[in-house]
């Protein structure tokens, strides 16, 4: 059986799981293609070794893994392009935000394993966290694909009824976790850092609070719990923070992209 990856999309998704595969070495580069319209923006792939052309039926029948990784309106004229060429060795997966699996199915008529996927562009360093659902797919399917996205970061398996929400908070949720990080800088900086040092100093500080939270399996309240003090520094941020609607806004926030996400 071809172990082979085609990735039919050359977005910025698609080229983030290409280059965590590669650093991952879960793939050679050259087990992996890359198809794109304008596929000459892809040769710093193909420089790596990558595979890549507008050919996405020849992409196909070369592999055994298809991720689609393009846009929602796209999705079903790719999917009737291709179909011919899928057969019962091909595992179908869709990172394409808000098509269901029964979408799919409805266009590519044979019995096929399909999983949706929602990773985020953390996958090209590989720290992304990847949610899946599946269709017709047996153990071994689903094993073989948790493990393609668990070399890439985190994987957790749920019922398709909750990947419009998993988009919001996985996905959406890597620029959420951006703006404050942006936000603490500014702060850092009005407080005597140059931009360089408090860029560091807030990153480093939010990848060891969630480390702290993955590795420990604790609460976020009891994390912080150890470094607020009576009357103290961080107390007095946090309570400020909350009057001015820190939580309550992030929450609105989430809500708001969950409610655009699941009316579109």
């Amino acid at each position: 059986m071809k172990k082979s990856i085609a990735i039919i999309g050359g977005g910025n998704l698609g080229v983030a799981i290409a280059e965590g595969l590669i650093k991952s070495e879960f793939a050679k580069p050259s087990d992996l293609t890359v198809t794109r319209r304008n596929f000459q923006v892809l040769e710093h792939l193909q420089t790596k070794g990558v595979h890549i052309g507008s050919d996405n039926n020849g992409a196909v029948k070369n592999s055994r893994l298809i991720i689609l990784a393009v846009k929602p309106f796209q999705i079903k004229d790719v999917l009737t392009s291709i179909s011919s060429d899928l057969g019962g060795s091909h595992i179908l997966v869709s990172v394409v935000t808000g098509v269901m699996i029964k979408e799919i199915e409805s266009v590519v008529p044979k019995k096929l394993p399909i999983f949706r996927a929602m990773p985020n562009t953390a996958i090209a360093i590989q720290e992304s966290m990847t949610c899946l659902s599946y269709h017709n797919a047996s153990p071994d399917d689903i094993k073989y694909v948790q493990n393609v996205f668990s070399t890439l970061g985190k994987v957790a398996t749920i019922e398709e009824k909750l990947m419009d929400a998993a988009t919001v908070l996985g996905a959406c949720g890597t620029a959420y976790a951006m703006r404050y990080i942006r936000a603490n800088i500014q702060g850092g900086i009005e407080i005597g850092f140059d931009a360089a040092t408090a860029s560091l100093i807030a990153a480093q500080t939010v990848k060891g609070a969630a480390e702290l939270l993955l590795q420990k399996g604790s609460h976020p309240e009891a994390e912080i719990d150890k470094v607020t003090t009576p009357r103290g520094c961080t107390i007095a941020g946090l309570n400020e923070m909350e009057h001015q609607g820190f939580s309550s806004s992030l929450i609105k926030g989430l809500v708001a992209s969950y409610n655009k996400i699941s009316k579109d």
